[in-house]
C-alpha cells in the first residue's frame, strides 16, 4: 500500500420492484376548478374534455373524474358521494376499525380474568 486511497467503484443492482412507482398526478384544487367552469353546459363533452386535458397535460379520465365529483359536490348527480360525504365515511371507517380492536382486546382481557377468577375452568 503507498498510502494513496484506491477508489474503489461498483455498481448497485436495484431490483425493477424496488424503484420507487411514478406518483400520480394529483392536481391542485384551484386547478380542477378551472376546467370544470371551463366545461360548464356544453353539448358534447367529450371531444372538449379530451382536448382540455391534453392542454392542461392531465388524462381525460382524471379531467372526467373531476368533472363528476364536482357535479356531485354540486347536488347534481346521485351516483356520487360528495366530497363531505367521503371524508365523514372515511372517518366513520377509522372509528370503526378502532372500536374493532378495543372490542377485541377487552373480550380477550375479560377471558384472562375469568380464567384467573375461576380455578374450576379448564384452560
Amino acid at each position: 500500500m503507498t498510502g494513496k486511497a484506491s477508489k474503489v467503484r461498483f455498481r448497485v443492482y436495484v431490483h425493477p420492484h424496488w424503484r420507487k412507482q411514478a406518483e400520480p398526478k394529483v392536481a391542485p384544487l384551484c386547478r380542477e376548478e378551472s376546467p370544470v367552469r371551463r366545461l360548464g353546459g356544453t353539448a358534447e363533452p367529450k371531444p372538449q374534455i379530451k382536448k382540455l386535458a391534453v392542454d392542461l397535460g392531465v388524462h381525460p379520465e382524471a379531467l372526467r373524474g373531476w368533472i363528476r365529483q364536482a357535479e356531485a359536490d354540486a347536488g347534481e348527480r346521485d351516483d356520487r358521494l360528495t366530497t363531505d360525504e367521503r371524508a365523514e365515511l372515511t372517518a366513520l371507517r377509522k372509528e370503526n376499525t378502532q372500536l374493532k380492536r378495543a372490542n377485541d382486546v377487552l373480550r380477550t382481557a375479560s377471558a384472562f380474568f375469568a380464567a384467573q377468577l375461576d380455578p374450576t375452568r379448564p384452560r
